[in-house]
């Protein structure tokens, strides 16, 4: 009889399918000062698959941040030696992880300070873990569509106006700027880069709520309706047409520039 050949993987195989799986996590930075509130985040996010790594001072968080290069870091603002806003300032020099403030302090001017500094979102204690979850994918995922972005052209004509998504930037084919706030332009970059495929209320919720607070339906509504009177001010009506049932899509072809 023919040698039988069994389909289990060797051990070395399988060491080298668990390392592999290991490296393709995605890294998370735990910047807390409370043992019980640092490992019960670090406990949650690794059971959802994240390789979690914890610092408990402004000091462990540099060194740390720099050897593993995290895609996200959670970061308190009331810390031993100094303040988590001043650590988010120096991060932007070598880190390009998005940043979750996870804090006590909840006054509406520290979460303004947070979110202008560096901030993706601002969440206060106690902690939420389900929604901390969703609020890390929403932020991950936006993350690589704008890496995505960033290694194509990042401007698109549509109509006579150009977006520029790289510079959060909108003008006329003239030159003639558009100024937009954060939430229209998060939207009317969605609706561009989908080209006429109608984008669904909910998906345009997830897409301004990385920097708003509470976003529902009405808030999307209000935008489009703020936009379409900025858009219609440079004589081109349709930009964004209304899909019943869906949401919007845009009302005219879209061409990425060379």
């Amino acid at each position: 009889m023919a040698p039988t050949h069994s389909s289990k993987a060797s051990p070395g195989e399988m060491a080298t399918t668990t390392e592999t799986a290991a490296a393709n996590r995605e890294r998370l930075v735990i910047v807390e000062d409370d043992p019980i509130t640092r490992t019960m985040i670090a406990g949650y996010f690794s059971d959802q698959g994240f390789r979690v790594e914890e610092a408990e001072t402004l000091a462990e968080a540099r060194r740390l941040v720099r050897r593993v290069k995290p895609e996200l870091i959670f970061l308190d603002v009331v810390l031993p030696d100094g303040d988590g806003f001043e650590l988010a300032k120096e991060l932007q020099g070598f880190s390009d992880a998005g940043i979750i403030f996870v804090t006590r302090r909840d006054t509406d001017i520290d979460r303004i300070v947070g979110l202008e500094l560096a901030g993706d979102h601002y969440v206060t204690k106690p902690v939420n873990l389900r929604d901390l979850l969703a609020r890390t994918r929403s932020l991950l995922r936006r993350r690589k569509i704008e890496r995505e972005t960033a290694r194509r052209s990042t401007t698109i004509t549509f109509g006579p106006f150009m977006i520029d998504l790289l510079r959060r930037e909108l003008a006329t084919i003239n030159g003639d700027p558009i100024r937009l706030t954060r939430g229209e332009f998060d939207l009317l970059a969605a609706l561009v880069e989908s080209n006429g495929r109608p984008l669904s209320r909910d998906y345009l919720i997830e897409v301004v709520s990385n920097r708003q607070g509470d976003v529902d339906a009405r808030t999307v509504d209000a935008l489009v309706a703020r936009l379409r009177r900025k858009l219609l001010g440079a004589s081109e009506p349709g930009v964004i047409a209304t899909v019943s049932g869906i949401g919007y899509k845009l009302g005219i072809v879209a061409e990425r520039n060379a």
